[in-house]
């Protein structure tokens, strides 16, 4: 059977489904692979690397090429409906913004996986996405706000006077989160942390960050991650964030909600009370930002309340795609190792009883297996109707 590893085709994604390591591993397994030429320009992978390692390199890759389509970003709807039948895809899919593309590939007859349905399960973590990408981006972030930020990180004390450290605000800790206490900390930051789940504190003060302690009383959802809060409590949060956001120098917001737009945690006015010069780091903006009125992959000058200046609000966007050498290695090993769970003398045939395969898998047969994104194709039908 045959692995396609195309060139991406969004604008600005940098990333690539397999590096010349990962074919070196697949073509092991007894898979033929194919990579479109330039696919890992990108992300320093030259045609010939792939070559070497015992890939195929083509000119241009196309659907009938292959039994098995591995991707970064999202299918479009019109590609979906191209693929043969009984044809494998792995990749981000994003199912909860991308039902045209879901209900596409059922039609299609597509076994399509979506990454970040891997459950969260020790054995899955080798095959979790989720997680690997927002090490990157957690990483980044703070490097963005870095260059933003009009003073130093650390302290530093010079015989021309102290100056002080930098405080950082991190909202969710999630491994992003907890990535960017940790890089903030590393640079010489004063770092704070908020997150609603109780046992995020102990994680918050091993990576060197201080845990705000709201006593909200949030518990936690289905894999670790935060329930949603109801809007009284949501508005209560604010409340009491308020005062730490206009301590904070720097503010980066990281909570997410799997299928479901990014809580809101931070208000316009919640932004104008900070001081000039301050940074926000939106790595939400993406799914609707975790500050009000950010913009995805722009920089806004927000006024202070108080005239005196501005502060910049960044809403990120593909974060991972800043860093594409190492995000793309990560991500590789996470698409060749859920490949190598379903392949066995050279055939990729998925095991439903597998909680891993069974879980990750998005469509097959003809039908959309993952039961919210069902749900959700089915109001979209009817509301069109």
């Amino acid at each position: 059977m045959r692995v396609g590893i195309a060139r991406e085709r969004l604008r600005g994604e940098r990333r690539v489904a397999a590096t010349p390591e990962t074919v070196t591993q697949l073509t092991a397994l007894g898979l033929g692979v194919l990579v479109e030429a330039g696919a890992g320009t990108e992300s320093g992978h030259s045609d010939t690397s792939y070559t070497d390692a015992g890939a195929t390199v083509v000119p241009l890759l196309t659907p009938g090429d292959v039994e098995i389509f591995c991707h970064v970003r999202p299918l479009t709807p019109e590609f979906a409906g191209t693929l043969r039948p009984g044809t494998v895809t792995l990749g981000l899919a994003s199912p909860a913004s991308e039902l045209a593309t879901v209900a596409a590939l059922a039609a299609s007859g597509v076994t399509a996986f979506a990454l970040e349905l891997v459950p969260r399960i020790s054995r899955a973590q080798s095959m979790d996405a989720l997680t690997s990408q927002s090490l990157v981006s957690g990483y980044r972030v703070v490097l963005e706000a870095a260059i933003r930020f009009p003073r130093f990180f650390p302290l530093y004390m010079t015989a021309a006077g102290t100056i002080p450290p930098a405080r950082v605000l991190v909202l969710g800790a999630g491994v992003a989160g907890l990535q960017a206490i940790a890089t903030a900390k590393r640079l010489g930051a004063r770092v704070s942390a908020y997150d609603v789940r109780p046992a995020s504190a102990d994680e918050v003060t091993s990576m060197g960050g201080t845990f705000v302690n709201l006593d909200l009383d949030a518990v936690e959802g289905a894999g670790g991650y935060a329930r949603e809060l109801s809007e009284d409590r949501a508005v209560r949060q604010r409340e009491l964030l308020a005062p730490y956001v206009a301590a904070a120098d720097v503010m980066i917001t990281t909570a997410a909600i799997p299928g479901r737009a990014a809580p809101l945690l931070v208000t316009h006015d919640m932004v104008t009370a900070m001081r000039p010069g301050s940074v926000v780091i939106d790595l939400a903006a993406e799914t609707g930002g975790n500050v009000e009125g950010v913009l995805t992959g722009q920089d806004t000058q927000v006024p202070t309340s108080a005239g005196d200046g501005f502060v910049t609000l960044v809403g990120m966007q593909d974060a991972p795609s800043t860093m594409p050498a190492d995000a793309s290695r990560l991500f590789a090993k996470n698409v060749a190792n859920l490949l190598a769970l379903m392949t066995a003398d050279g055939a990729v045939t998925p095991d439903f009883t597998d909680e891993v395969v069974a879980g990750a898998c998005l469509t097959h047969d003809g039908t959309i297996r993952h039961e919210p994104t069902a749900a959700a194709v089915a109001a979209a039908v009817t509301g069109e109707n």
